[in-house]
C-alpha cells in the first residue's frame, strides 16, 4: 500500500465522517433533551435522500438547491412526530417505550417508501457527483468535499443555536436536568419539540449526501442506524462534541482498515473499537457517568 493510498483513505474517512457526525449530532441531541433513543433517525436520513431524489427527477431541482425545501419539510415532520407520538410517552420506561415508538415510525415510513418507490436501488445524480479532484495521485469525488463542507456549515449552525441563542440555553438546561429547567421557567415541551425537529431536519442534509455517494433503498436505514448508534455511544450519550469525534474516529479507522487490510474486516474493526473504548471508559469518550440528573 502506497503512502498516497493511505493518505486518501484518511482524507476520505474525514470527509465522510463529517457527514456522519452531523447525523449523529442530531441523534445525540434528541437523546440529551428528550431522554429517548430515536431508532427512526436512520429512516429519516433515507427519507431525506428520497426527497432529494424526487425533487431532482420530478422537478429538475438540484441537490443543494433542493435542501431549501427538504430541510424545512423534515423539520415540520419532526415537530409533528414529537407532538403526535413522543410527547405522549410517560416517564416510566420512557427509553424502552421510545425505542418501540420510533421503530414503529421506521416501519411506517419504510412501508410508504417501498410502496411508492419500490425496492430497487436509487442514487442521486449531478455533475459534481461524477466529477473528481486529483489528490495524492488518486481521484476524490467532488461530492465528498462539497458534502463535508455542507455538513461542517450545518454543525456550525447547530453550535451557534446551542451556545449563542436563548433556545440553546434552554436546550442545554433541559439536557442537564429537565425538572430543574422547568423550575426556572424553561418550557420543556416546546424545547423538546424544537429539539426533535432540529434533529430530524439535519437528516435532510445527511440524506442528500448519503444518496449521492452510494445507492440506497428503504431498507438501507438499518445499517445506517446501527452505525449512528455506534458513533453516539462511542462519543458519549448526550454529547454533541462526542458524536463529532466519534464519527471521525470510526469512519477513518474503517477506511484505513479497508485499504491497509481488507474491507471484509473493516466493519468488524469498526465495532471492535467501540467495545475496546467502552471497556476502558463505559460512558464513552465524552459522556458523563450519569447523562442526566434525575
Amino acid at each position: 500500500m502506497s503512502a498516497g493510498t493511505l493518505e486518501m483513505a484518511i482524507l476520505d474517512g474525514i470527509l465522510t465522517g463529517g457527514v456522519y457526525a452531523l447525523m449523529a449530532a442530531g441523534l445525540t441531541l434528541i437523546f440529551g433533551v428528550l431522554d429517548m433513543i430515536n431508532i427512526a433517525q436512520g429512516i429519516f436520513v433515507i427519507l431525506g435522500a428520497y426527497a432529494s431524489y424526487s425533487l431532482e427527477h420530478s422537478f429538475g431541482i438540484g441537490l443543494f438547491e433542493g435542501l431549501i425545501i427538504t430541510i424545512p419539510a423534515m423539520f415540520l415532520l419532526g415537530a409533528f412526530i414529537e407532538w403526535a407520538f413522543i410527547r405522549r410517552l410517560g416517564e416510566y420506561n420512557r427509553v424502552s417505550m421510545s425505542i418501540l415508538v420510533t421503530y414503529a415510525v421506521t416501519i411506517v415510513i419504510e412501508g410508504v417508501l417501498l410502496l411508492h418507490f419500490g425496492s430497487n436501488y436509487r442514487s442521486l445524480t449531478a455533475s459534481y457527483v461524477t466529477q473528481s479532484f486529483h489528490v495524492f495521485g488518486n481521484y476524490l469525488p467532488k461530492i465528498y468535499l462539497y458534502g463535508f463542507l455542507l455538513a461542517l456549515a450545518s454543525v456550525l449552525v447547530l453550535y451557534f443555536i446551542l451556545y449563542k441563542t436563548r433556545l440553546g440555553v434552554s436546550v442545554r438546561a433541559a439536557m442537564d436536568n429537565r425538572f430543574a429547567a422547568q423550575l426556572v421557567g424553561v418550557e420543556v415541551k416546546r424545547v423538546s419539540t424544537l429539539t426533535f425537529a432540529i434533529g430530524v431536519a439535519v437528516t435532510a442534509v445527511g440524506g442528500m449526501v448519503f444518496g449521492a455517494v452510494q445507492p440506497f433503498t428503504p431498507n438501507s436505514s438499518y445499517d445506517l442506524i446501527s452505525r449512528l448508534l455506534t458513533i453516539v455511544v462511542l462519543g458519549g450519550l448526550g454529547s454533541v462534541g462526542g458524536a463529532l469525534v466519534g464519527a471521525l474516529v470510526m469512519v477513518v479507522v474503517e477506511d484505513i482498515i479497508s485499504v491497509a487490510w481488507t474491507p471484509t474486516w473493516a466493519t468488524l474493526i469498526y465495532f471492535a473499537v467501540l467495545v475496546i473504548v467502552l471497556l476502558l471508559k463505559p460512558q464513552g469518550l465524552f459522556g458523563q457517568r450519569e447523562v442526566r440528573a434525575q
